[in-house]
């Protein structure tokens, strides 16, 4: 069975950093496209990043040059990297997954419709 995993969650005052990580089991990464969603209370979940199977990353416009994803095939693992940290990136934040998608043809923002395997998401919070 398909099944991802987030861990890294934390609390960090802003301008920090955090790394999540999601591993994977039931499938390979390589064949998927993977993805970073967030939903903050009383808002809908959003797109941060991505990444496809062809190498191409893609990155929501409130996240771009402060976000940075990443894929470890080896050990099946996809990774988050955050840095510049704001209060408004506070969030739970969840990995999910979806055979063939291409960014090529696929831009942000991504529906959330679109993939078909989530994780159980692990928790942002930055304060001021």
């Amino acid at each position: 069975q398909e099944q991802l995993a987030e861990s890294g969650g934390g609390s960090v005052q802003s301008g920090g950093s955090l790394t999540l990580s999601c591993a994977a089991s039931g499938y390979k990464y390589s064949t998927y496209c993977m993805a970073w969603f967030r939903q903050a209370p009383g808002s809908e979940r959003e797109g941060v990043a991505a990444f496809d199977s062809d190498g191409k990353t893609s990155y929501a416009d409130s996240v771009k040059g402060r976000f940075t994803i990443s894929v470890d095939n080896a050990k099946n693992t996809l990774y988050l990297q955050m840095n510049s940290l704001k209060p408004e990136d506070t969030a739970t934040y969840y990995c999910a997954a979806v055979p063939g998608l291409s960014l090529s043809y696929t831009p942000a923002p991504w529906s959330p419709g679109l993939f078909e395997i989530w994780g159980q998401g692990t928790q942002v919070i930055v304060s001021s």
